[in-house]
């Protein structure tokens, strides 16, 4: 089983980010008792942050694979799918961040804009650290609001041919190729073919 340590190798850093994002895995891991070895247990996320990076090292669920699967909410939910049983745990993150003084938020103020004076960044990496701790051993209510229930499983990971845009010549799956007047491109090069035909009708 992997540890918090191992997921701050991975990271780069610890924060409270990553460890609310361990704290989640972990849960989940609680609910389907083995990380995945493959492709059994599909996670869907729903923001972007520190946060994944423990969610993929203790679960197993990567985009490589096919089985981390993201949604741009920027929400701190989280949601667990076994196949093929099609059993699922959502996790909501609402836990709250200690009260500040007056004093600790002129100095988060101070350091987000940039100032690095050692009064300034010890302050933060202690407020960090005991952040981090407290999320490491909060009891799981004061963390995360649970619900589990059965869903429809996602399809797995799909291995489609390559083909070649005509504008750049780079390749693009298939099924992301964007088709007009008998050519294909890719997403960027037919957005920026769109665009040019607007300018030069505007200009017109």
């Amino acid at each position: 089983m992997e540890t918090f340590e191992n997921v701050i190798e991975f990271h780069g850093h610890a924060c409270p980010g990553l460890a609310l994002g361990y704290r989640v895995a972990m849960r989940a891991l609680k609910e389907f008792e083995i990380p995945a070895a493959d492709e059994e247990i599909v996670a869907l996320v729903e923001n972007n942050s520190c946060a994944i990076d423990a969610v993929q090292v203790v679960t197993g669920c990567t985009f490589g694979k096919g089985n981390l699967i993201f949604h741009d909410y920027g929400k701190q939910v989280y949601t667990f799918i076994k196949r093929p049983s099609g059993k699922y745990l959502r996790i909501s993150i609402c836990w709250k961040k200690p009260a500040e003084s007056e004093n600790e938020r002129l100095l988060w103020e101070k350091y987000m804009k940039g100032d690095r004076s050692e009064s300034v960044v010890d302050f933060v990496h202690a407020r960090k650290s005991s952040k981090i701790k407290h999320i490491l051993t909060a009891d799981e209510r004061e963390l995360m609001t649970v619900t589990t229930g059965t869903m429809k499983v996602p399809d797995p990971a799909i291995i489609r041919p390559s083909v070649v845009c005509s504008s750049c010549h780079e390749k693009v799956m298939d099924l992301k190729a964007m088709h007009k007047n008998g050519y294909r491109f890719c997403i960027p090069c037919f957005n920026e073919e769109e665009l040019r035909k607007k300018r030069k009708k505007h200009a017109e």
